[in-house]
Parts: structure tokens; sequence; C-alpha cells
């Protein structure tokens, strides 16, 4: 479900903040690695819990003090790793998003994507949808504009 919550969280931070400066590329990383939790379940599925977020949050603002173009390239993955768990229903799951205050074993935790039936699917079909509008309301079509991006991360949305 790469593209779901990659979609989402594009969407949702451009809505929010409008900031025509924002580097989405941190964002769509953070927003997507939870997925190996989703995918494998047991230890992994702590990628989903909120501790694993806000000590991401905590060690970007900690390296990058006094460091504004880092921070402001960093701030984009612990951002990803909350709009995860909202997008992922991550809160649904108590042991997984309270990690490690609701218990520490997580070994017996089930793939979440074993677990939803075809919720996943119907998702990330909406996801590749959305993501198709992304593109083409970013005039990323080509590879020439696929480039200039990879080097800014940002996204104008006209």
């Amino acid at each position: 479900m790469l593209f779901w919550y990659a979609a989402t969280a594009v969407l949702v931070i451009h809505y929010v903040f409008s900031d025509p400066h924002f580097d989405y590329r941190m964002l769509i990383v953070g927003s997507t690695v939870p997925v190996i939790g989703d995918i494998t379940g047991g230890w992994l599925s702590a990628l989903n819990s909120i501790t694993i977020a806000v000590a991401a949050l905590i060690g970007v603002m900690a390296i990058t003090i006094g460091r504004r173009l880092s921070r402001r390239f960093l701030l984009g993955l612990p951002i990803g790793f909350l709009l995860h768990s909202v997008f992922g229903a991550s809160w649904a799951t108590n042991d997984v998003f309270w990690w490690p205050f609701g218990g520490i074993d997580l070994s017996g935790s089930d793939a979440a994507i074993t677990t939803r039936g075809i919720t996943p699917l119907v998702l990330e079909i909406a996801g590749v949808g959305l993501t198709v509008w992304i593109v083409k309301r970013n005039q990323l079509q080509s590879w020439e504009q696929l480039r200039s991006w990879s080097r800014d991360g940002k996204l104008t949305f006209q």
C-alpha cells in the first residue's frame, strides 16, 4: 500500500500547510517505511508505533539545531510516520500503536495487511488514482520534470 500512504500524506501536507518550500521527498519516505511493518507483522510492527514517530521527530529536531535547511529537508520524515498512523488506522491496534507502553512483545503481532480483507486493495487503487492526479497537477509527466522534482522535492499544485 505504498501509493495510498504517499498520496494521502502529500495531499494533507499541501492542503494543511500550503508551504511552497516544503520538501515532499522525505514525507513520502516517512509515510511508506512503516508499510514494512504492515506487511511482515511481528517486531517490525513497531514502525507503526507513535513512539517511533515521536522519537524520529525528537531526533530530527535535535540533530538539526542551527541547520534550518537540513531541518526543512528532514522534518518530512517524522511527519510521514505520523500520517501513516492516521491513514493506516494504526491507532486501532493498541499493542502496536502504544508500543512499548502497551507491552514490549510484538512477536505475536499479525501483519496488518493480512487482517483487513479487501480494504488494502481498494485503498491502494484509490492511492494510484490520487498519485496520477498529483503527477498531472504538478506537471511531472516528463523525465526532465521528474528529475527537477527529485533535486528540490517541491510540488506546485498548479
